[in-house]
């Protein structure tokens, strides 16, 4: 996306906002219109050999010291955001591998702020890795006010799992969902990863995991073709002939079987790789791809807030060491053609598309709106963008060639 400026070394330190408290200073006042939080936890078991989120495999040494830092924070910037948070979002790494007081600490202290400050949260979703969901932590997800939970199931397959070096068993995946049911917890999602390069039957192999996956009746399911990070081990096992991409027209197969089985079974598609039951979308992810604003917590968490982003220094010693709000590894202002393109970028990998009124105002920019219509002009008689009603969206054909259909707009 486009940048104003990005802030990565010291020589800038004057010229831009370089913690999130200055971030806040800059601003004014955080926007009345702040809709959720983000909170990080970057512990693992294991690190998965796809990730590149920022992970940090074991140091269990360090995982209550962090909760203390991770509270400190919160005291920190909770009571100065506005009312009006609708979702929380506690990802990682894996949450639900602390320890049940630390994770318990944790909830529970985020819950009385949130309380103290008059926030009323609708949504609290925390990721869990199957083999982590014990009674134990299920009970302290049920009573600390959380209400929904993603797991990362990946594959019931063990070949593909072993591929995608994930370390749980795939017969957990339904027990922790057992657990968490049983603890209060009916909001359930599974992630799913098509296009795993395992030596298995891609279309038999795929198409069994949706049906496993649909037999424990989740409220949620997300379905994402892998891909390969920079700089990963899955990566460079792929530069270096190990690893065999399975081919595009397979991958797409493999989304078509979900489009079709998915639907066929009363879920709703909404995101190009998210699916619901009727009133169970992600409110947290809708954040997201609305481009509304959201608040970090935790070392390399990303916030938005009206046009500026940022993101926390991405070092678990130097955010243990700091104070208060910790400092920012980067930061970056769109100008107005920057912020259009990212409203379109975002918005349309919802199913319900981008309101008629919000394209107009992106076409009509003095730099690229021109250019901007005349894409979706040329998109829609491909049959890559349809207009419903007053919304602009992707077509069946355009979902499987959504990112560049989105490249050419931005």
């Amino acid at each position: 996306m486009p940048r104003l400026h990005v802030v990565n070394d010291d020589s800038a330190s004057q010229a831009v906002p370089r913690t999130a408290k200055d971030v806040l200073k800059a601003l004014q006042a955080p926007s009345s219109c702040l809709k959720g939080l983000y909170v990080h936890v970057p512990f693992c078991i294991h690190r998965c050999h796809y990730c590149d989120f920022f992970t940090i495999a074991g140091r269990e040494q360090d995982r209550s010291r962090y909760v203390d830092r991770l509270i400190a924070e919160a005291e920190c910037v909770l009571p100065q955001l506005p009312i009006g948070m609708e979702s929380i979002f506690i990802g990682g790494g894996t949450p639900t591998y602390l320890s049940p007081d630390d994770l318990h600490r944790l909830l529970s202290r985020l819950r009385t702020l949130l309380q103290e400050t008059g926030q009323s949260i609708a949504e609290w979703t925390v990721e869990a890795n199957p083999d982590t969901v014990s009674e134990e932590i299920a009970d302290v997800l049920g009573q600390s006010g959380v209400n929904r939970v993603s797991l990362g199931a990946q594959s019931f397959q063990p070949q593909a799992l072993t591929a995608l070096e994930r370390h749980h068993d795939p017969d957990h995946v339904g027990l922790a969902m057992d657990r968490l049911r049983q603890a209060g917890i009916s909001d359930l999602s599974l992630d799913l990863i098509f296009a795993v390069p395992s030596g298995l039957d891609p279309r038999v192999a795929w198409r069994a995991d949706l049906e496993m996956a649909i037999s424990l009746k989740p409220t949620h399911m997300s379905c994402y073709g892998l891909t390969y990070e920079p700089g990963t081990p899955l990566t460079r096992r792929l530069e270096t002939g190990r690893v065999t991409r399975v081919s595009q027209e397979m991958e797409a197969a493999q989304y078509e079987e979900a489009l079709t089985l998915l639907a066929q079974e009363g879920y709703e598609h909404y995101e190009i790789s998210n699916w619901a039951r009727p009133g169970c979308r992600c409110r947290h992810n809708e954040i997201y791809w609305r481009n509304e604003n959201w608040w970090p917590l935790g070392p390399s968490a990303s916030g938005h807030v009206e046009g500026t982003r940022w993101r926390n220094v991405p070092r678990l010693g130097e955010y243990l060491d700091s104070e208060g709000l910790p400092p920012i590894d980067s930061i970056e202002q769109l100008d107005e053609e920057g912020r259009w393109g990212e409203v379109l970028m975002l918005g349309l990998r919802l199913l319900d598309g981008v309101p008629k009124q919000t394209v107009d105002a992106a076409c009509a920019t003095s730099g690229r709106g021109a250019r901007r219509a005349d894409v979706m002009r040329q998109a829609i008689e491909d049959e890559l963008l349809e207009w419903r009603k007053d919304h602009l969206a992707l077509t069946t054909r355009g979902l499987l060639l959504a990112d560049g259909v989105i490249r050419e707009l931005l």
